[in-house]
């Protein structure tokens, strides 16, 4: 039997992938820090393999006997602080790989983000002019604007360096991801903010979406069927907001908010807002501001046809099985 070890197993895609992995035949060895809220996991019958990303020891301890390393840990909020980010996601990333080049596990799947494939080149007039990127778009914008973004792709790097040494390693860059289980995205999470109603305007601009279900698909497609130092965007839908959150209120039973900010005005915003984001207590963070009105879509061709993956799951659906999921636990008022 093979024994796979996913990093960040209590998270959102974490907790997902340890799910899927049993349901095929693997042995899971779930890797997450003493505090962590094991309600994700605490049905699986994973074996726990405590430790941390700065704690290298932790790591080569528990890729002992492993196969396979899914590396889904990732930062969530963190601000704008860069210093955070660059510690969790790069140096963690590091570690990671270190741990499972000296190892001498076979195969390691790197949980990235479309976010490091940077911004697109224009900020089109309508929908329908938008950019649609694909693997071989790179980081192009200032590094503090968008800490996030930009920690993904130095992480991006590392892996790379990698692949160099000898490792086995392949990358996933899923786009917005949506379905049951976002515990520790509640208060930032678009399908959360609607159904509550807490978020009374919007804003030009689109995104990409793909539910949850497939972007685990597309991690186990990733570690049988994926090239080696290869990236694989995992991208279902291109929506512009506005019909994400329309489609989000239908679901919910809740009225969409109707007001259109000019995404001009929003961006001035993001400045000013930026020297009080660490003391207001608002859903979205100053990058999130800066990045108004740019339309992130993206073309999932490559990862359809090497991995052999398709998107399966409707995004109304996955926006239902996250309010429900919400609303069981009592995270969203009925």
């Amino acid at each position: 039997m093979i024994k796979a070890l996913v990093t960040g197993a209590t998270g959102f895609i974490g907790s997902a992938v340890c799910r899927a992995l049993l349901e095929a035949g693997f042995e899971v060895r779930a890797f997450h820090r003493p505090a962590s809220n094991l309600l994700l996991i605490k049905d699986l019958p994973v074996e726990h393999a405590i430790g941390d990303l700065s704690q290298p020891e932790s790591l080569l301890q528990a890729m002992q006997e492993v196969q396979v390393v899914f590396h889904t840990a990732a930062l969530m909020g963190g601000g704008r602080d860069p210093g955070r980010h660059y510690s969790v996601t790069v140096e963690g990333t590091r570690a990671v790989l270190r741990a499972a080049l000296e190892s001498g596990v076979e195969r390691v799947v790197h949980t990235s983000s479309v976010a490091a494939l940077g911004l697109p080149p224009q900020i089109p007039g309508s929908h329908s002019a938008a950019y649609t990127m694909n693997e071989t778009h790179t980081w192009n914008d200032q590094p503090e604007r968008w800490p996030y973004g930009y920690a993904k792709y130095l992480a991006e790097l590392e892996v790379q360096r990698a692949v160099a040494a000898g490792l086995d390693v392949v990358i996933l860059n899923p786009s917005l991801v949506i379905g049951a289980g976002d515990l520790y995205r509640q208060s930032r999470s678009v399908v959360v903010q609607v159904a509550q109603g807490r978020l009374p305007v919007i804003v030009e601009g689109g995104l990409n979406v793909v539910s949850l279900n497939d972007t685990v698909a597309g991690h186990l497609a990733a570690l049988q069927r994926g090239r080696r130092g290869e990236r694989y965007i995992l991208a279902g839908q291109n929506l512009r907001l506005a019909h994400l959150v329309e489609r989000i209120a239908e679901v919910a039973g809740v009225s969409p908010p109707r007001t259109v900010l000019p995404a001009g005005l929003v961006r001035r915003l993001a400045g000013l807002y930026r020297l009080f984001e660490n003391w207001l207590a608002l859903p979205v963070s100053s990058s999130e501001l800066y990045l108004a009105g740019r339309y992130f879509y993206y073309d999932p061709q490559k990862a359809k046809k090497e991995l052999e993956w398709a998107c399966c799951v409707e995004i109304d659906q996955a926006i239902r099985e996250a309010i429900d999921w919400s609303r069981e636990k009592g995270m969203l008022a009925r």
